[in-house]
């Protein structure tokens, strides 16, 4: 697994090229959810942790400079570190989120009843959608949809490793990371634990082609579970 030359590069070169071209789209959140989607089937398939180091490091100083150099990157930078500098600009959106958030209380205003969502909550129905349910539902509709994001990372690592197809396991693992990572980026944007990046959050985002995808890799996802069963 970790002969650079028949296994390493064979393996991550194809990833790169993808990343790369996503990059130049350009679209740095994408680029740097498949890479950490490869990183991780890569690791389990037995890659030394050092280079999985050595990759993480190296990556540094580029998304430094694809954030330094691209002028809308750097907003929403220092939107994240500080939004009250620019409340009615470049912290707009994550505070109208946090407000948001805030509102839901313990059991929310009531389902179709957000304030937010009418215009103060930029992107409210694809990656701020997670705000509003807050504000409808509140902290028990939040720590709902949590628990089932929870199950199904729980369900896609059980069927990855007991499986006893390789194939099957990678894919497994595949998915279940795909699935997991962009919630975590969604969330921590949302939350304010984060940058703003626009990655939507699976299965409750508007958008036909994520949810598209995301169902075709979860039916993937059952049948492995189905056979590892």
């Amino acid at each position: 697994m970790n002969d650079w030359k028949h296994t390493i590069l064979p393996a991550i070169g194809p990833v790169l090229v993808l990343v790369g071209l996503v990059v130049i789209e350009p679209d740095l959140g994408t680029a740097v959810e498949i890479f950490i989607i490869a990183i991780a089937m890569l690791y389990v398939a037995g890659l030394n942790g050092k280079y999985i180091i050595g990759a993480g490091l190296a990556s540094i100083p580029v998304i430094y400079l694809l954030i330094v150099r691209v002028p809308y990157r750097l907003e929403r930078v220092i939107a994240f570190l500080n939004p009250m500098a620019d409340p009615q600009g470049r912290g707009f959106q994550l505070l109208q989120s946090l407000i948001a958030v805030g509102s839901g209380g313990f059991t929310g205003v009531g389902l179709m009843e957000s304030k937010q969502k009418l215009f103060y909550l930029p992107e409210a129905h694809t990656d701020f959608i997670f705000a509003v349910l807050c504000e409808e539902l509140g902290f028990i509709g939040g720590a709902i949809v949590l628990t089932l994001f929870v199950i199904y990372g729980w369900r896609g690592i059980r069927s990855a490793f007991r499986t006893t197809d390789e194939f099957g396991r990678f894919a497994a693992l595949g998915i279940t990371v795909m699935i997991l990572s962009q919630t975590m980026i969604n969330l921590g944007v949302v939350l304010g634990m984060m940058p703003t990046k626009g990655i939507p959050l699976p299965f409750i985002s508007y958008g036909g082609s994520s949810l598209l995808v995301m169902l075709v890799a979860t039916g993937v996802l059952l049948n492995i579970s189905r056979q590892a069963d």
